[in-house]
């Protein structure tokens, strides 16, 4: 019986080597070629050319008058020439170094061409042959190919598959859906997306399509959300009062916000299910101190708890507070890590083994398989987009419950965070600890470096110090005028003589790096001149100043984070960005960076700015690919796409009614998380 979800060696002229080419761009099923959707659209209607600009990139379709001829100069140049008729009108036709295309141009052949239009010469620069001209459509769709995979080919493939399986294509939304949006069936958004008569008909068929990318991908994580809280494991029924004793003894009065999200992650565990939360507090929030309420609570219930982050510096960090904030209680806490002696460690191992340690902290450690627990109630991951999604699955599986909470310290604007967190809960820290100063900001110009090296000799004669960010650890042909750390590095120490200059980058080895930062934590380093590898969680009291170079070359996400390595103790602290932007959009980034400190406020600038990839800089953060959705441009269809699926998903019995038996197997059988 014929699907969608045969492979595509099943149409005919799809050999092995085709096979190949379409796995290139990801085509294995019929499907997936019917949903290769393009990435944008020719006009090839006939234009009036007295309408048409100078330069500008058009699309024109006529009748060939002339036979083609190639020229060859320069060596293995050549140019490909010849000139074609649009209505009454003649221009001429140039190819550059596309010679091949001449057995594809004979006179009388009515075609299509895209080029760049010279109104002074009266010619068409060619730069793609769109084909033979379609008298019934005047639009035509472009795709994202490969060398070994051709426009046409492709083209071909997409409409022989359409031809042979559109009578098989279900529809895949509900009715309720279909109507109250006015979206037009499966079948024919497929067909438009691909052949559409005109823009609107495009346009209608994108819609739609949008649409379903974004509903289905909520709904799969609403469905998660519901079979997580329909799945009972028991709850962690700790001790209140020795709760309530150990918050007491916390020396400084939480944050509203401090006491709401503690609240939300109690209930978690004391709920019959598995908590799945995420944590998100802009620099300097205070998350660490709630996290250790979490311990407390887990440990008050007879159980244990793994605190997973990504660098041993972090590690140690968060280890000397928590043992700092659990003085005078009976909860024991233990630091895993690389640099942990082989004797220290096996007894350690017995400990947790045994019951004997309440919290063990490590890095990445934590998931060798020797690392065993007596009984864990409750994983803690610091910066979880850091670890792999196998690393995180081994932690979970040495646990008896498995109650996850995972921290970031990256604001998150609403909109990615309902996209990439969809299935957790979500708590915020958007509140700062009383008492905390205000980073003074400035931007200056690269001609004024001077007066910020003298100000930073008067802050380090008061004892204090300093980091000095560079973008590039080498330098680069590509960006010859940005500074590079070991530049730098050579030039402050010089200046800065009398001293000490560290330099720390990624290309270090790791116990190199903890090195240069250790000695800088404890004053025996007074500048550090680093890459953004100092960007998340280092935590240095003494350090008030913050000297951003080429500062126009990072998102405003990174910028914020690199901010807040300083102002982290009771001292007055100032960051400096030094740029020289050329563009209108680096000029208004540093302007924004010198009026707020909201990082969500700033996150969601540079979302609207720079898109996605540069919240976290990463693809393994778990942003989806989406081929026709875009989270910043559709962010109205995502927050319909959203609610539909709360509502689908909390409806009764969603498993079991009719109307939705397709729709659940295209959400788990097609997407994957």
């Amino acid at each position: 019986m014929k699907s969608i979800y045969d492979r595509v060696d099943t149409l005919k002229s799809v050999g092995p080597k085709r096979v190949q080419d379409l796995n290139q761009l990801g085509i294995e099923t019929v499907e997936d070629l019917l949903l290769h959707f393009p990435f944008r659209y020719e006009d090839i209607q006939i234009r009036d050319l007295t309408e048409v600009l100078d330069q500008d990139k058009i699309s024109l379709k006529g009748t060939i008058l002339t036979d083609p001829v190639v020229s060859f100069y320069a060596g293995r140049k050549n140019r490909l020439s010849f000139r074609l008729g649009i209505g009454a009108q003649v221009i001429n036709v140039v190819f550059f170094n596309q010679h091949y295309l001449k057995d594809k141009c004979q006179i009388g052949l009515e075609i299509a061409i895209y080029g760049k239009w010279e109104e002074k010469r009266q010619t068409l620069l060619g730069m793609k042959l769109l084909g033979t001209a379609n008298q019934d459509t005047e639009f035509s769709a472009v795709y994202h190919t490969t060398k070994s995979m051709k426009q046409a080919t492709l083209v071909k493939l997409i409409k022989q598959s359409f031809d042979d399986y559109k009578d098989v294509i279900e529809e895949v939304l509900p009715d309720e859906i279909l109507d109250k949006y006015a979206f037009m069936d499966y079948m024919h958004a497929i067909e438009n997306m691909h052949f559409p008569e005109n823009q609107q008909s495009a346009n209608e068929a994108r819609r739609r399509m949008i649409y379903q990318e974004l509903f289905f991908y909520q709904l799969k994580l609403n469905l998660l959300k519901y079979e997580r809280h329909k799945t009972k494991t028991g709850s962690l029924k700790y001790d209140t009062n020795k709760l309530k004793a150990y918050i007491d003894t916390i020396p400084f009065s939480l944050t509203n916000a401090q006491k709401k999200v503690s609240n939300d992650i109690c209930r978690d565990l004391l709920a019959p299910f598995d908590m799945n939360r995420l944590l998100q507090g802009d620099v300097g929030s205070g998350k660490t101190v709630v996290a250790s309420i979490a311990i407390a609570a887990c440990v008050f219930s007879g159980k244990q708890v793994a605190f997973m982050v990504p660098t041993e510096i972090l590690a140690q960090q968060h280890y000397k507070t928590i043992q700092t904030l659990f003085q005078g209680t009976s909860i024991k806490v233990g630091l895993l890590t690389s640099s942990t002696t082989v004797k220290e460690r096996k007894q350690m191992l017995l400990d947790v083994l045994n019951g004997q340690l309440d919290c063990l902290i490590g890095t990445h450690a934590l998931i060798q398989e020797d690392i065993q627990f007596y009984e864990l109630g409750l994983i803690i991951i610091d910066e979880q987009h850091r670890f792999g999604v196998m690393q995180r699955q081994k932690l979970k599986e040495k646990a008896v419950f498995q109650n996850v909470l995972y921290m970031t310290a990256t604001p998150i604007p609403r909109t990615l965070s309902m996209t990439l967190f969809g299935e957790m809960d979500v708590s915020v820290i958007d509140e700062l600890p009383a008492g905390r100063q205000k980073i003074i900001t400035r931007w200056v110009k690269e001609q004024e470096m001077e007066k910020v090296l003298e100000f930073m000799k008067r802050e380090i004669d008061k004892g204090y110090q300093a980091y000095m960010i560079t973008p590039l650890i080498e330098e680069s042909e590509a960006l010859e005028d940005v500074q590079n750390a070991q530049k730098m590095y050579e030039y402050i120490s010089e200046y800065f003589y009398e001293y000490s200059v560290g330099l720390l980058h990624g290309k270090m080895k790791a116990d190199e790096k903890d090195d240069v930062m250790k000695r800088f934590k404890q004053n025996n380093i007074h500048i550090l001149v680093s890459t953004t590898v100092i960007e998340v969680g280092v935590d240095v009291p003494n350090a008030t100043i913050m000297v951003i170079q080429d500062a126009e070359r990072f998102g405003l996400a990174q910028l914020h984070q690199l901010r807040g390595r300083v102002g982290r103790g009771d001292k007055q602290s100032y960051c400096i960005l030094v740029a020289n932007p050329k563009t209108e959009q680096g000029k208004q980034r540093m302007a924004i960076m010198v009026e707020s400190q909201d990082g969500f406020y700033l996150s969601q600038k540079d979302l609207e700015m720079r898109g996605t990839g540069d919240i976290f800089g990463l693809k393994q953060s778990g942003i989806p690919d989406f081929s026709c959705a875009d989270i910043i441009r559709d962010v109205h269809i995502l927050n319909q796409a959203r609610q539909d699926a709360m509502d689908i998903v909390h409806s009764q019995n969603p498993y079991k009614k009719k109307a939705y038996e397709l729709l659940r197997k295209k959400t788990f059988d097609k997407i994957k998380l």
